[in-house]
């Protein structure tokens, strides 16, 4: 596998492990922003580890610091496995 990005959310040490944990992310179905991607949408981040998936959920679940005061962030986090 070539690694052209530095981008990637694959680390390269672990690019041929089975990702089993995972954290699936949705929008609130009131959240203006469904109508420019569709209410539909999903995506799902995968994890080598559970440790590593609950570290990652609690930081992806924390009100980050770009946020307006008066913004309220509507995604919806779910821990799943295969």
């Amino acid at each position: 596998m070539s690694y052209y990005h530095k981008h990637n959310l694959v680390r390269k040490e672990k690019a041929g492990s089975e990702k089993v944990f995972g954290i699936q992310v949705n929008l609130a179905a009131d959240d203006t922003f469904t109508k420019l991607i569709g209410e539909e949408w999903e995506t799902t981040h995968w994890y080598t580890t559970e440790s590593e998936r609950d570290d990652a959920f609690k930081q992806m679940s924390e009100r980050h610091g770009y946020y307006r005061n008066t913004d309220s962030p509507t995604h919806i986090l779910k821990r799943i496995s295969r």
